[in-house]
């Protein structure tokens, strides 16, 4: 892959999270029955910084989880061998709560259709919101962000990357070219 552009800098992208916080508490009156789920692997310390937020913001812990969708992907074989299946914690009931799943990156849509599927098997939100940090478009399937970080419009051959200080030590978010060969 070959470097294009800088997207946003750890202070942008920390702006975004704020933003989406904010957004996130004045379309649900506030912060009560909500709770926050995180898509393995970026989006868990995505949805950490949007909690830690609304906690400043309200002063309010919100229940936090991490949530694996390996085993609901459409694009992997069930019995495939590679398949490597990691662990969902979410050590609390979602019945009955308004859950705020957050991904780094919104691109086809299958990895949100995914995860709403996991969380139905884990019981049934009384809503279900998406909050990304980027779209870039090219949705396969009718799945839209209610809380967008920033919109990036991209080609097939370029790459989003999403880095954040628990996986790359550092926060940004880089366009990359695919070196198609």
């Amino acid at each position: 892959m070959t470097f294009k552009a800088l997207i946003m800098d750890k202070a942008a992208l920390m702006r975004a999270l704020k933003r989406i916080s904010h957004e996130i508490l004045e379309r649900n009156g506030g912060s009560d029955n909500l709770c926050i789920i995180g898509i393995k692997r970026k989006g868990v310390p995505l949805a950490k910084i949007i909690a830690d937020n609304i906690n400043e913001i309200e002063g309010v812990e919100l229940p936090v989880g991490s949530l694996d969708i390996t085993m609901h992907r459409d694009d992997i074989k069930k019995d495939s061998d590679n398949e490597v299946v990691n662990s969902s914690d979410i050590p609390f009931s979602i019945a009955g709560k308004k859950v705020i799943m957050v991904d780094d990156v919104l691109f086809t849509g299958r990895t949100a259709r995914a995860a709403m599927e996991a969380l139905i098997t884990l019981g049934r939100p009384s809503a279900i919101q998406f909050a990304v940090l980027i779209d870039r478009g090219h949705r396969e399937l009718p799945i839209r962000g209610d809380y967008v970080g920033k919109n990036i419009p991209t080609s097939l051959s370029e790459e989003v990357l999403v880095k954040v200080p628990e996986f790359d030590d550092e926060a940004s978010v880089c366009l990359y070219s695919k070196d198609l060969r």
